[in-house]
């Protein structure tokens, strides 16, 4: 079929590219539309992405066809007291990354469509110099730059049908890749091997509603995504090198205020600490990340039959968390949070986002969305008996073209 060539082109034209990560390991939104609205989606039916957002969606949105690309460029700094280099600061040399998206869907009847999503998660892809004035040393005391990159691929077919006309549930399996590699960590014996990579699976469902004329509703659930190990890298990630995506589920609410303006309301949960090598802390080789709660919160105006424009606000919990030099000697799990999370600094919290969509003579939709995530940084202390503070604040952009078949 036409759109399994097409989706499985886009899927390996995405490996080259590196992932969004602005709620920890999460991007903010998936699809156009919901990235304008601060990522609320759970229970709009918008576009073709119901199997990275609400598999249940795609009852709704017809026979359609998305694809785009955002432009992202996250900003990470980190500042360390050494012995014997004093403050040190580092900053990413790795800033922009294309990130591509694909939706399709088709009703096979008036209850039942078959569709497929393409979307991108996690990757902090980070790249830092060696240490001023060190002889070549880096930050973790090996040679050379140090930084990983980490890229997700995840292709969700996706399966919906309407239970009654304003009623649905759905499914998608969700058929994962990713990729990886770290270099400078020779200091935990790990002599820059190169790209791993692995296969994983899990599977995505959810129920969308309207229980009034101008009331949605909608909730999801993710199961853990499980990959094979990374062989080359199993003594940086738990478990003999393994690294899953956690389970994560969502709630919405979308309000058609007016016939104009509709207000969408989305709570998400993410489980980190389901995974050992992200919620584990430092102390026994994980990035002790604690699990998370985001928040957001979107505006849809359509201003005429051209012209829609959308507006999003979102706040989740930082994942990572700092601890003093007394709280360390007290035993706090969060001791080299910090430090160690300087290859993943995923610690913005809040987000601002504006979009629109366009509409042409001839049906199609282009879609623009724009993103800020705030600066936010966290500190605590590092091994070498002094802090360590890690700072990051990001921008996207990205445009897409759909229209209806």
């Amino acid at each position: 079929m036409k759109f399994t060539r097409l989706a499985i082109g886009l899927a390996l034209a995405g490996l080259s590219f590196g992932a969004n990560a602005t709620n920890g390991m999460f991007g903010h939104g998936y699809g156009m539309k919901a990235k304008g609205m601060g990522g609320a989606a759970t229970a709009t039916a918008e576009d073709a992405f119901g199997g990275a957002n609400n598999p249940a969606s795609m009852a709704f949105v017809g026979n359609r066809i998305d694809f785009g690309a955002d432009l992202f460029s996250p900003i990470r700094e980190s500042t360390s007291t050494l012995t014997p280099f004093g403050t040190v600061n580092m900053e990413s040399n790795s800033n922009y990354f294309v990130i591509p998206e694909f939706g399709y869907n088709r009703m096979i009847n008036s209850n039942l469509s078959l569709g497929v999503s393409v979307y991108g998660n996690g990757g902090m892809n980070t790249d830092y110099d060696p240490v001023p004035g060190a002889g070549g040393f880096n930050l973790f005391g090996g040679t050379g730059s140090l930084g990983i990159d980490l890229m997700q691929l995840i292709i969700a077919p996706t399966a919906a049908y309407k239970l009654t006309p304003d009623h649905a549930i759905g499914i998608s399996p969700l058929l994962a890749y990713q990729r990886f590699r770290s270099e400078g960590l020779q200091s935990f014996g790990i002599i820059n091997p190169g790209y791993d990579d692995s296969f994983g699976y899990g599977v995505r469902v959810g129920y969308q509603g309207r229980i009034t004329p101008t009331v949605a509703i909608g909730a999801a659930y993710s199961t853990k995504v499980n990959y094979d190990e990374f062989d080359k890298y199993n003594l940086l990630f738990l478990e003999n090198g393994d690294l899953d995506i956690p389970a994560n589920y969502n709630l919405g609410v979308a309000w058609q205020a007016t016939p104009q303006l509709m207000l969408a309301l989305d709570y998400q949960r993410i489980n980190y600490s389901d995974v050992d090598s992200m919620g584990k802390p430092p102390a026994v080789g994980g990035f002790g990340w604690d699990d998370s709660n985001v928040w957001k919160l979107g505006a849809k105006y359509k201003y005429n039959n051209k012209w829609t424009f959308r507006a999003g606000y979102s706040h989740t919990d930082s994942p990572i968390e700092g601890a003093t030099l007394a709280e360390c000697g007290a035993g706090s799990v969060n001791c080299g949070e910090t430090f160690f999370n300087t290859l993943a600094p995923g610690i913005i919290e809040d987000h601002a986002t504006l979009g629109f969509t366009y509409t042409t003579a001839s049906g199609g939709e282009l879609t623009v969305a724009y993103m800020h995530g705030f600066k936010n940084d966290v500190s605590g202390a590092n091994p070498f008996g002094g802090d360590t503070t890690i700072q990051m604040y990001q921008n996207s952009l990205g445009i897409a073209y759909g229209w209806k078949m």
